[in-house]
């Protein structure tokens, strides 16, 4: 067990968007299975009649919830929100990872406005919809971590995690980083994405929950495709251990999924 992954048996709850394949997937099963479960797993999915190994898992683990979420539909965020409130009661949420995200690929020519808004709408703007619909059970947790004596921030108390990229970085994307992945509407949209969490870092600061950016590397998944060198286990191994040390330092931060700092 790595790390800081082991902080997280003391988290009384966390939540996972996009849980039903890919890192979402992997995020709720490593958490479920790795020795260091918290005390609930909240795993969403825009469907949650087709999201078998999701299922799957939740049979094997009871601590593992499923709960319906569309990111890009209000109703379906604020009904989320309200089948969490049941879930968790007067403990709250302790920490809420935006996971879910999509890739639609578009170079200059190929890209068109439609694809940069639908990009946009999933990556940038759906997890600050999300964590203003949740920041009630955010600020719930983090009252009540400040009352047993927890003064610092940590995903103990609360955190929102931002799943980024890499490619979000402005000062990166040059050369033959900027050669190779022409994304218009990805790289923007995490760009945004980036700046979301900045803003919300210091709104959400005077609650005591904490805030930031993680890019989990570059992935055998759908998303990832074939050539990607990490493997989803390597990935989220190391995600979770970062995640797990988290502390007011990295407040407002853009690591790398090895605990480094990244360039905006």
């Amino acid at each position: 067990m790595s790390g800081g992954a082991a902080n997280f048996i003391k988290c009384g709850s966390v939540l996972v968007t996009g849980a039903n394949r890919g890192l979402g997937l992997e995020l709720v099963e490593r958490l479920a299975s790795g020795g260091f479960s918290p005390g609930k797993i909240i795993a969403t999915t825009r469907n949650t009649a087709t999201a078998e190994k999701l299922q799957e898992l939740a049979e094997k683990h009871p601590n593992i919830h499923i709960v319906t979420l569309d990111v890009v539909n209000q109703d379906s965020i604020e009904k989320c929100a309200a089948d969490v409130a049941q879930l968790v009661q007067e403990e709250g949420l302790n920490c809420l990872i935006n996971n879910a995200g999509i890739n639609v690929v578009a170079d200059f020519h190929s890209v068109t406005a439609e694809k940069m808004i639908e990009n946009f709408h999933t990556n940038s703007v759906a997890p600050l919809m999300i964590t203003k619909a949740f920041l009630p059970l955010l600020k719930r947790a983090a009252s009540r971590g400040a009352l047993a004596g927890s003064k610092t921030m940590s995903i103990q108390r609360a955190a929102v995690i931002n799943m980024s990229s890499l490619l979000g970085s402005v000062e990166l994307n040059w050369g033959e980083r900027g050669n190779t992945f022409k994304w218009y509407p990805y790289r923007t949209s995490k760009s945004a994405l980036n700046m979301v969490t900045r803003c919300m870092a210091v709104d959400l600061e005077p609650d005591g929950i904490l805030c930031m950016v993680i890019h989990p590397g570059w992935v055998r998944t759908d998303m990832g495709g074939s050539e990607a060198p990490l493997s989803p286990e390597e990935s989220i191994s190391a995600v979770l251990s970062v995640i797990g040390g988290l502390t007011e330092k990295d407040h407002g931060s853009f690591l790398n999924f090895t605990g480094e700092q990244l360039p905006w």
